[in-house]
């Protein structure tokens, strides 16, 4: 039986390769993106971690420029977001106002406004990710029309009781924003592993490019399920997938996407 436009959800992967230290270049490929996704139809948007200063950006930049957010560039892409009807995950970084404490966060935006965030809590403390504090606990929240999401980033599928814990507090769904590039130190089937311990569908968005020190143009995006990788792509270069998501049997409504090279 086809499935009705109502148990259909369109999902974008922006899988997209951002350059270190380029913020304003990597919002704008940001923006071109989710504007790509919205003419596919995209009602929901997944982005890579750190999307918008790309990973090993303190090198480049230093930490001095980061904000808490929303900032008014956050408020605004919350506008654009809403103009386009979707729901963005968004990868980027964040100073805590009181502390002055730095996290490697992930947002959900919908309808306009932040409804949820997760910084990474199994974050590295020497390289790249020195600047980033780990963060504590994860929790999920409702996102409409899945229910309860529960979002992790990257290195967080090390830790089973990240996802469990996601599960046992009403989780239907798990999200990943990644920077997890191949080879000896890639994903080694943790994420898989997820969706086994927990029996949630997991939709990981990684990215793509060449970082300053780490080479990502065969990092996977993937969906995983019971245990096992379903769907996966990799491209060298910034591109755009749409998928649907069937909400009834919370598993891929068609092996057929599209894509779009940005």
């Amino acid at each position: 039986m086809k499935p009705s436009d109502q148990e259909i959800l369109r999902i974008a992967f922006l899988h997209l390769a951002p350059v270190a230290g380029d913020v304003g270049g990597n919002r704008n490929l940001l923006i071109k993106g989710m504007e790509a996704a919205a003419k596919l139809g995209a009602q929901w948007v997944l982005t890579p971690e750190l999307c918008i200063c790309g990973y090993s950006f303190a090198d480049a930049i230093g930490t001095g420029w980061i904000e808490p957010q929303p900032d008014p560039w956050m408020a605004q892409l919350c506008q654009k977001a809403a103009a386009l009807h979707m729901t963005l995950f968004l990868g980027q970084p964040e100073r805590e106002p009181q502390s002055g404490v730095l996290f490697n966060s992930v947002f959900a935006v919908s309808e306009g406004r932040v409804v949820g965030r997760h910084r990474k809590i199994n974050a590295l403390r020497k390289g790249a990710e020195a600047w980033s504090t780990p963060g504590t606990r994860a929790t999920p929240f409702p996102v409409p029309p899945v229910g309860k999401v529960g979002l992790m980033i990257c290195g967080d599928a090390f830790s089973p009781d990240i996802a469990l814990g996601l599960k046992d507090q009403g989780a239907r769904m798990l999200i990943s924003s990644a920077a997890w590039a191949p080879g000896f130190h890639g994903p080694a089937g943790e994420w898989e592993r997820c969706t086994r311990d927990t029996g949630l569908p997991l939709l990981v968005c990684n990215r793509s490019g060449a970082d300053r020190n780490l080479d990502f143009r065969k990092a996977q995006s993937i969906v995983a399920k019971d245990g096992r990788r379903i769907w996966s792509f990799s491209a060298p270069s910034s591109t755009v997938i749409v998928m649907d998501w069937n909400l009834a049997t919370a598993n891929l409504a068609s092996r057929t996407c599209q894509r779009v090279a940005l």
